[in-house]
């Protein structure tokens, strides 16, 4: 028996469709045939649960992999929920709230679950797979980077001295001065280690092309659109993110190279042959999204808290 509603839901596909220049009888018989959808695969799950490919018969070294991986959704969540912000037809106080809250949220969970990685994994196995990864390196996260453009002005993605330097310059321009290129570099020679001569010949390109698209729609471009009152309500929220990506995430990072890479007298190389001691701590890098949004007792104390000073 057909009822009233049904009746109504079919007469609306039929529009739908005849709009489209489709005919629903066809696509209903597509129905008729088609299997019920199943949760494993909806969410691909085989193929997910076989992502991991270990380069050495060590077992934690899956418990490394899974976590990156798991790492770099969540970045592509956070990168989603930028866009939406960046790319919307009409901003809102509210469209950047809700998108801030759900960033944050994934930063949380990611700062939080860094555990994982601290005290997840046996130290010894880890110090045997990981020279099985040479020259891969974390450094190497594109979508990582991707969020640091897509959230700030590009000059202040520069190391603070030499700001001055890149102002008025190009784009393209201004990437070859980004902070993180310095920061894999060969500890002897101060010649670009393979591991960034990699990333840069994968990446360069996208980067530039995100810059453009976003430099005028960053979240610090997005939020200067607002009005005074809506800046103040977002305040909060972007000062947050700002300590979640800037200080939280790269300080669990630094206590993770402590636990794994620190061994006195010397400390061991990174995988990338980056100088961690100097490259990781926020507090060094001193990288802000929102430089107007704190004071001047607080930059020059960026990153200092975490590290307990």
């Amino acid at each position: 028996m057909v009822t009233t509603e049904i009746a109504e839901k079919i007469q609306r596909l039929e529009e739908k469709y005849a709009a489209m220049g489709q005919n629903l009888s066809s696509y209903l018989d597509g129905l008729l045939y088609a299997d019920y959808l199943t949760y494993w695969d909806y969410i691909q799950l085989d193929v997910l649960l076989n992502l991991q490919h270990p380069r050495t018969p060590i077992p934690d070294e899956r418990i490394f992999i899974i976590y990156h991986q798991i790492t770099e959704l969540y970045l592509k969540l956070s990168l989603q929920a930028i866009e939406q912000v960046s790319f919307a037809p009409v901003l809102s106080a509210e469209i950047f709230k809700t998108q801030l809250k759900r960033i944050n949220n994934y930063f949380h969970s990611l700062i939080n679950s860094f555990e994982i990685m601290v005290d997840g994994m046996d130290k010894e196995q880890f110090l045997q797979f990981r020279m099985a990864l040479l020259p891969a390196s974390g450094f190497q996260s594109g979508q990582f980077r991707m969020i640091e453009i897509c959230s700030t002005r590009l000059n202040n993605l520069v190391y603070e001295p030499q700001r001055p330097e890149v102002e008025g310059l190009q784009l393209k321009e201004i990437l070859e001065k980004i902070y993180w290129r310095s920061g894999a570099t060969e500890l002897a020679t101060g010649k670009k280690t393979l591991t960034l001569r990699q990333f840069e010949l994968k990446y360069m390109d996208t980067f530039l092309t995100l810059a453009t698209q976003y430099q005028d729609r960053n979240l610090l471009s997005s939020f200067k659109k607002l009005t005074p009152g809506e800046q103040a309500e977002l305040t909060p929220l972007l000062k947050e993110y700002d300590l979640n990506v800037n200080v939280r995430w790269p300080f669990m990072h630094y206590k993770s190279a402590v636990r794994y890479l620190h061994k006195k007298p010397e400390d061991i190389a990174a995988t990338g042959g980056t100088n961690w001691q100097q490259f990781l701590p926020p507090k060094n890098k001193r990288i802000v999204f929102f430089p107007e949004l704190w004071t001047e007792e607080e930059l020059n104390n960026w990153g200092k808290m975490a590290m307990g000073e």
